[in-house]
């Protein structure tokens, strides 16, 4: 029993061993305790993608509006792993709604990285069964009328029920891969406002969908529209654990692109993407 012990702890070893050397300049669990290298809680973000995201929190003073610098390293490390995979067509903006926060907050951030301004801080409803003020529960499961988490891609627009709306795609599997298929849009509501917020302690819940004030609705699709990244975030355990992106390892290149402003895939001065990134394994998923 000893003996079989040993080898399976030996095979376990080996295995994060062969993942570590992949790449040179992959930041592994090995370099924790390495301060040339070590970012904390961020040891699979490169040195120079951390100063970037930097660069961008303090210029756009992110904190002052709420947007804590670990969520916002977070949302960063989604949009870089996403741009480097080719899946981005909307490069130059970022959303990050932050469900930590209380929903009377302005807790959904649009960032406008080309010309490196917020253009929104707004109020963002969650769904009714993830809860009252303070959203605690999440689902990946139709009709639970809950939120989900994690990276998402915006899609395509349409006029529907809610009005001028907007759809997403998933990307992390098993986490939020079926919000087309439970019609988790982006829309406009009359009971997600400051009076709302001020008059409940809370905005109005949803069925699910990251709604946003009615007044601001279109803009706010309008700008985000088209294949930008949508980032979710809650200290969720579960999801913290099973994100396929925040647990990948990003490859530092030895030229990073300049994430501010990229050409559009296929345009004559587009850049070409590296294949940047290797994920670790993660904990099993388990539907929710």
């Amino acid at each position: 029993m000893l003996m079989h012990s040993k080898k399976l702890l030996w095979l376990t070893c080996f295995c994060w061993m062969t993942i570590a050397s992949v790449h040179a300049d992959v930041i592994t669990v090995g370099d924790l305790n390495d301060p040339a290298t070590s970012n904390g809680d961020y040891v699979f973000l490169p040195a120079d993608i951390q100063q970037k995201a930097d660069a961008i929190y303090d210029s756009l003073k992110l904190g002052e509006v709420g947007l804590e610098r670990d969520v916002f390293y977070k949302g960063y490390k989604g949009y870089t792993y996403l741009l480097y995979r080719g899946k981005l067509d909307n490069v130059n903006v970022m959303t990050i709604a932050d469900f930590s926060q209380s929903s009377k907050n302005k807790r959904l951030y649009i960032i406008d990285l080309a010309h490196m301004k917020l253009v929104f801080n707004t109020y963002v409803s969650h769904g009714k069964n993830s809860g009252g003020e303070m959203a605690t529960s999440f689902s990946n499961i139709k009709d639970s009328f809950k939120s989900t988490l994690g990276f998402m891609l915006t899609t395509d627009t349409y006029v529907g029920g809610s009005g001028y709306s907007l759809r997403f795609n998933g990307v992390e599997p098993g986490i939020n891969d079926r919000v087309r298929f439970r019609d988790i849009i982006v829309h406009g509501s009359r009971y997600v406002n400051a009076q709302a917020a001020e008059e409940d302690g809370k905005v109005g819940n949803s069925l699910g969908c990251p709604a946003v004030p009615l007044a601001l609705s279109r803009k706010i699709i309008d700008c985000i529209k088209g294949g930008s990244v949508y980032f979710i975030y809650h200290p969720d355990e579960y999801y913290n654990a099973a994100s396929p992106i925040l647990n990948a390892v990003i490859v530092n290149p030895k030229q990073l692109i300049n994430t501010a402003i990229v050409p559009q895939v296929g345009s004559p001065e587009a850049v070409p993407l590296p294949t940047a990134i290797s994920a670790l394994p993660v904990v099993e998923k388990q539907q929710k």
